[in-house]
Formats: structure tokens, C-alpha cells, sequence
């Protein structure tokens, strides 16, 4: 049966399937289509279609590179996707599977694999016998443990795990080399593993909504992370010192933990632009919070602050300084250098007065003084006003 044939046994199962370009089979505009070169279909889209099972006809697409069944009634995959030979790309997102075959160890060519949103309860030792994998979706499911064969993808990139009641990442996770990528947030984790220290090529890492009581020492070790640093939602009550050699990290939060202080350390991660640190009970930050040059956004919000580091002057590229639910009762008077201020929030402190450099603030445009307890208004607000600055009082 050539290729067409196979299409056209689809079609007499009630499915209407327009030949589509390869942008629009990727396109949400167009859940269902094949796209073809030749005679020879390539890829195929069955999304949205009330499926129960996998239609027989697509066992004769030999040839087939992409298949995404995503969003269907599907409760198993059947054991013949395994002679797919050819399959590059798997979708099968938002089913009702509770595992894959063991024959999808036969797609050698499989890159992407994307399982989120099911109901998976384990996933097939045979995943680690797919030599060019390098992205797996797994997000959303039941997994309670991981197949020891996961740790010796040889070109893992990616792996989402989220949203699965692990409670355990394993240590085996560090054989990895090739792991740029790992969310495993939402995993009732109490702890990281040491080993994750030896994931060199790590640069994305989201562990947030977690357990965490503390963070190995080995985080350290993950030198190229550099996209984010996503550790909201834990148990945190400190951060460990080795923090301070992430010096390519850019995106750091650490927003609902019961953290009371940062390290000197911290000052070394210099190439930071977004910091989110509120939901704490920091009382002080450190002096050297100033080396953040680099730095665009500070969150401080609902924390126990009193005081400001001179220091928090020399952050010369800081645009927004959130500090609202705070113990501020002054403002310290280096906040005139923030020259490339834009949003200032001191919402609900213990401010009695406001520094008069405020007004020198060139590119200020929102500054909201609500709920403290100044003694009076300063009249440059009103020249603040003038020039076009929210000021809300």
C-alpha cells in the first residue's frame, strides 16, 4: 500500500486530511494534514479528534518523520509504533496513556519524544536505547521513579519532568553530559542530588514548587548555567556559598522560601539582570549586592527589610526596585545614582520622609509612596508630576 493509500484509509474513517505546508502542520491553526513530498508523506496530524486508538492505516507510513496525535481519548500506544523506522518527532501530549510500548526503543531516530499531560505511572527501560533523543516530555503525569536506562541517552538536550509525584531525583541523573535542560519542578523533591554537579552543559534549571529544604554544595559546579535559576516556592532557609561561582547566571528567583539572609557571595554573580527574592524574611542584604552591574530588576517585596546597603547606589542599569511590605524607615541617600530608575515601589514601609534626590532621578516614570507614615509630602513631588512620573501617595 503506497502512502497515499494508507491517507486515503484515514479519510474513509471520517477524516478530512488537507496536504498542508511543513509550517502549517506545525501550526495550531491546523490540527489536522499531512504534508507530503511526492508521494511520500512525511509527516501527519491528527490533533483534537475524539481518537480512541491509533488508526492501523499510519502503520504504512513507513517513511513517516513526524506524527502528532496530541489532545485525543488515547489510552495506549499501540506496540507496531515501534516499526516507524523513520520517526523523528512524536507527539502524543494530552491522552489518557498510562505507558508507552517497549517498542519505542526501535525509533532510532527519534529526536523529540513529547508525553506531557497524561497518565503515566512508569516510563519503558527501552527509552535508553534511543541514540539521538534529545528531547523528552514527560510533564504532568503520575511517575512515581524513573528507569535507571534514562541515564544513558547519550543525546539528551531536554528533559521536562514536572508535575510528576517523584519525590526523588535520582543520582544517576549526573551521567547526563549533554543535558542543557531540566525542569523538575512540582515533584514533591526534598532534596538535589550532589550529582547534579556534574551536569557541565546545564544552563536552564527550574527545581521550583518543590520541598527543598537546602541546596548542595555542588550547584556550584553548574558553571554554564546562565538562562535561569528557578527555586521558588521551597523550604530554603539559606543559600549555599557555592552559589557565588554561577557567574554566568542572568534570571535568579528564590521567591517564597523562609530565607533570612543572602551570602557575601552573592555580589559575584554579576552578569544577573533579574533578581525575585520576595515572600522572605530578609532582614539586611549584603554590601556587595552593589557588584551587580548588570542587574535591570530587584524584587524585594514582602520581606522584613529595615535597612539599605550605600551599596544599592552603584546598580547603575536597575530600571525596576520593587520594596513594597517591607520595615523601611529610610532610604539611603546613594538612591540618587540609580540614573536608569523607572519603577520605585515603597509601598507600605515605615517611611517618615523621603531623601529630596528622588527628584534627580532622570528616567523615573512610576513612584508609589502608599501606605507609610510621612510626616509631609515633599513639594518636588508636584515637579515630579509635572514631567509626566505616576506618583501615587
Amino acid at each position: 500500500m503506497s502512502d497515499i493509500d494508507a491517507l486515503q484509509a484515514l479519510a474513509g474513517e471520517s477524516f478530512l486530511l488537507p496536504q498542508l505546508s511543513l509550517e502549517q502542520i506545525n501550526s495550531a491553526d491546523h490540527p489536522v494534514g499531512y504534508y507530503a513530498e511526492g508521494e511520500t508523506v512525511l509527516a501527519l496530524a491528527l490533533r483534537d479528534c475524539a481518537l480512541t486508538e491509533l488508526p492501523e492505516a499510519i502503520r504504512q507510513l513507513t517513511h513517516l518523520r513526524q506524527l502528532d496525535v496530541t489532545s485525543n481519548d488515547l489510552l495506549e500506544v499501540p506496540d507496531w509504533l515501534g516499526e516507524l523506522a523513520t520517526l523523528e518527532r512524536l507527539y502524543v501530549d494530552s491522552n489518557w496513556l498510562s505507558t508507552l510500548p517497549d517498542s519505542i526503543g526501535s525509533l532510532t531516530r527519534l529526536e523529540f519524544l513529547h508525553a506531557d499531560d497524561n497518565q503515566l505511572e512508569s516510563l519503558p527501560g527501552s527509552l535508553g536505547d534511543l541514540p539521538r533523543l534529545k528531547r523528552l516530555y514527560v510533564m504532568s503525569n503520575q511517575l512515581t521513579s524513573l528507569p535507571d536506562e534514562l541515564w544513558r541517552l547519550p543525546a539528551i538536550e531536554a528533559l521536562y519532568l514536572g508535575s510528576n509525584p517523584l519525590a526523588v531525583l535520582p543520582d544517576g541523573i549526573g551521567a547526563l553530559a549533554t543535558l542543557t535542560e531540566l525542569f523538575i519542578h512540582s515533584s514533591g523533591l526534598t532534596h538535589l542530588p550532589e550529582s547534579l554537579g556534574e551536569l557541565a552543559a546545564l544552563h536552564t534549571l527550574d527545581a521550583g514548587h518543590n520541598a527543598l529544604r537546602s541546596l548542595p554544595d555542588a550547584l556550584g559546579r553548574l558553571r554554564n548555567l546562565k538562562y535561569f535559576l528557578y527555586l521558588s516556592d521551597n523550604l530554603l532557609t539559606e543559600v549555599p556559598e557555592s552559589i557565588g561561582e554561577l557567574t554566568e547566571l542572568r534570571y535568579l528567583n528564590l521567591t517564597d522560601n523562609r530565607l533570612l539572609a543572602l551570602p557575601d557571595v552573592f555580589g559575584n554573580l554579576t552578569r544577573l539582570r533579574e533578581v525575585r527574592l520576595y515572600n522572605n524574611g530578609l532582614t539586611t542584604l549584603p554590601d556587595s549586592i552593589g557588584k551587580l552591574a548588570d542587574l535591570r530588576e530587584l524584587h524585594l517585596m514582602n520581606n522584613r527589610l529595615a535597612t539599605l546597603p550605600e551599596t544599592l547606589g552603584d546598580l547603575a542599569s536597575l530600571e525596576a526596585l520593587d520594596l513594597r511590605n517591607n520595615r523601611l524607615t529610610a532610604l539611603p541617600a546613594s538612591i540618587r545614582h540609580l540614573q536608569a530608575l523607572t519603577n520605585l515601589d515603597l509601598r507600605n514601609n515605615r517611611l517618615l520622609s523621603l531623601p529630596d534626590t528622588l527628584a534627580e532621578l532622570p528616567r523615573l516614570k512610576k513612584l508609589d509612596l502608599r501606605w507609610n507614615k510621612l510626616r509631609a509630602l515633599p513639594p518636588w513631588l508636584s515637579d515630579l508630576e509635572a514631567r509626566g512620573v505616576i506618583v501615587l501617595k
